[in-house]
């Protein structure tokens, strides 16, 4: 497997992968707490330092990008502040931005966090969940059919804030199938049927019990009675299930197969789910199989669950954890 992607690797060759989603700003406070308010039992917190990152779809793209993807993001943002820092931070990690459209009707998703030390005290959401009209969803579906055309991989970040209703879905999956072009999707919420047409569907364990309106999964038998739902609603050909600490399970209607966890240490899971997403799509746009480039993302989240926060990991990195285990 190493010697395949070091072939990879000398070809110098960048697979350009779109990337659609929901995109966000992830904004952390942080400062110390050493005492009560006067005005509420809720500790004062002295802040030291504000950091901005991207969220949501955003962590997928910045993924991609260490591991070395020509990438083109699509989404829809808000007409303020917030939206310029999306288009700055994608900017400087050279990402096409040509396909985000701004809403002034609706605000860029935000994130909030106060956190005292490394103890999270609360969050603060600044959005709007509610579809995206009619008038930019066709102005969105008009700006992609070109690049869908010419991308290796399509990628749909899917966290729920009103981008991807079922009709937007199903004319990107019919696109990019018209072009011979695989979709990898990253679920939420309990309509699947809107993903019809996909190659991969990556839920969690939690997300496919939910979906396939199932009890809780505590097996391998529970866990492909529910993924046999997904695929009578949506005859993707692959699913993807992540299992937290227990690894994941690559499952088609006929088969399955389940690669352990590679991490010995865990000490923060945040974003290891846009690792995985990105590492898969990404290996499998540059030729590798799903089984390959699945245990090639076991090991990419293997990597960034050693580390606390949203984290990124990149091609060498995952030959050298290769190399260890």
């Amino acid at each position: 497997m190493i010697d395949k992607i070091r072939a990879i690797q000398s070809l110098n060759t960048k697979p350009t992968i779109l990337v659609i989603g929901d995109l966000m700003i992830d904004h952390y406070i942080i400062g110390g707490a050493t005492r009560l308010s006067p005005e509420a039992p809720v500790p004062i917190v002295n802040v030291k330092k504000e950091t901005y990152t991207l969220g949501g779809a955003g962590n997928v793209v910045q993924n991609l990008v260490s591991l070395g993807a020509k990438v083109t993001v699509a989404g829809v943002i808000g007409d303020d502040a917030s939206a310029l820092q999306v288009i700055d931070i994608l900017t400087e990690e050279g990402v096409e931005t040509h396909t985000i459209i701004k809403d002034s009707s609706r605000p860029t998703t935000v994130k909030t966090r106060v956190l005292a030390g490394s103890h999270q005290l609360v969050r603060v959401d600044r959005e709007v969940t509610d579809p995206v009209s009619l008038a930019i969803e066709d102005e969105l579906i008009g700006k992609l059919a070109g690049y869908i055309a010419q991308a290796d991989m399509v990628v749909l970040s899917d966290y729920n804030k009103g981008l991807f209703s079922p009709s937007l879905t199903q004319k990107v999956i019919i696109e990019a199938n018209k072009h011979g072009k695989k979709v990898v999707i990253d679920p939420k919420g309990l309509n699947y049927e809107k993903y019809k047409g996909a190659f991969i569907i990556k839920p969690n364990r939690k997300e496919l019990a939910e979906a396939a309106k199932t009890e809780k999964i505590n097996s391998l038998e529970s866990l492909q009675q529910a993924a046999k739902v997904i695929f009578e609603q949506t005859g993707t050909e692959y699913i993807v299930v992540t299992l937290s600490e227990e690894g994941m399970v690559i499952l088609s209607e006929l088969t399955h197969k389940l690669l352990p966890v590679k991490a010995t240490e865990v000490f923060d899971v945040t974003g290891a789910g846009d690792t995985v997403l990105a590492t898969m799509a990404y290996f499998i746009a540059c030729g590798l199989s799903i089984e390959e480039a699945c245990d090639l993302a076991n090991h990419a989240a293997a990597i960034v669950i050693r580390q606390v926060g949203s984290a990124t990991t990149t091609v060498d990195e995952i030959i050298k954890d290769m190399q260890i285990g």
